[in-house]
């Protein structure tokens, strides 16, 4: 495994980090699922240590030629780490599925917080619809709906695959949703069909919210941290009359997505200087308004060791750090 370039990609999400270091051939030598747990440092910190570790123990002589972000935190963690590319998560996971399904036609991503439909056509993504402005039928949602029903979240696809009558459950509002969960209970609805109806309502949330208008067809493709529940997948298959494939890394696809963006952007011949000891630095934020001109940016100081080393939230130069004092 001697002379291999290898490439870094990080997907730090509000409630999940994760990360997978590929090689020149676009395979998966190591990988991390975590919970961010409202820290994404320190998260991506655990990430990349396992990550390091995990290749040190396969014997990998670990030369990284390219690292990229992308999630929710990308730009704060891209400047922690160096990142020679950031990109949004449709690019990501629209990158990472094409690797592994070339003949993909939709995407359907839900993750912990926020869902995405991604429409490929010739291989190339020609349109997508987001939902972050609301946690009904994401990952949050289920986990919420699992503690107050006494399961464990990993119970819940094979408990729905037991029901033969799946409650109505409204789930266009996690209120509601929880409001009628309670009420299907104290009626007598059991567990099986209640969680079924969950999974179903999920399926029905996303179709309804991000499918409109949009034609959606085979290859369907799921991922994101909920294409792990077995009820979520057949409630889509039901509702779409169509088979829906989940790979088995399908929750790290927009690492794998921004591993290979950042492989394809990167100087064959010159590796980074990313420190594999990543995890000895103590980095720390702080938050701060600009207040040098009307757009009043909200700025987000980030200390290495005490040190000073980037700003990210400018809008305009006011808000640029002057180099000279940047390390």
């Amino acid at each position: 495994m001697k002379n291999k370039k290898y490439y870094m990609g990080i997907d730090i999400g509000s409630i999940s980090t994760k990360g997978v270091i590929i090689d020149e051939d676009e395979n998966i030598v190591a990988s991390k699922y975590l919970w961010t747990e409202g820290g994404p440092i320190e998260a991506s910190k655990m990430v990349v240590k396992s990550m390091v570790d995990e290749c040190k123990n396969k014997g990998v002589d670990l030369e990284i030629y390219g690292i990229g972000t992308t999630g929710s935190a990308r730009n704060l963690i891209g400047k922690i780490l160096g990142a020679s590319v950031i990109k949004n998560e449709i690019t990501a996971h629209g990158i990472g599925t094409l690797s592994r399904y070339k003949d993909a036609r939709t995407i359907l991503e839900i993750g912990g917080q926020d869902s995405k439909l991604i429409i490929i056509k010739d291989g190339v993504i020609v349109d997508y619809a987001m939902n972050t402005l609301c946690a009904a039928g994401t990952g949050a949602f289920l986990s919420s709906q699992a503690k107050r029903l006494g399961l464990e979240i990993e119970e819940l696809g094979q408990l729905a695959l037991q029901s033969k009558n799946p409650s109505k459950i409204a789930a266009r509002c996690t209120v509601f949703a929880e409001s009628d969960l309670v009420h299907k209970a104290q009626i007598g609805h059991s567990k099986e069909d209640i969680v079924a109806g969950i999974c179903n309502a999920v399926a029905t949330n996303f179709l309804n919210n991000l499918g409109k208008g949009k034609k959606i067809e085979d290859k369907v493709i799921f991922q994101g941290g909920v294409s792990k529940n077995v009820g979520v997948v057949r409630a889509f298959e039901k509702a779409l009359n169509k088979k829906v494939y989940v790979d088995e890394n399908s929750h790290l696809m927009g690492a794998l997505g921004i591993a290979i963006i950042a492989k394809k952007n990167s100087s064959s011949n010159y590796k980074t200087d990313f420190d594999y000891n990543i995890d000895r630095y103590k980095f720390k934020t702080i938050g701060a308004e600009c207040r040098k001109c009307s757009n009043n940016c909200e700025l987000v100081y980030i200390y290495k060791d005490n040190e000073l080393i980037d700003i990210i939230g400018g809008r305009c130069p006011n808000g640029q750090i002057i180099r000279k004092n940047v390390v």
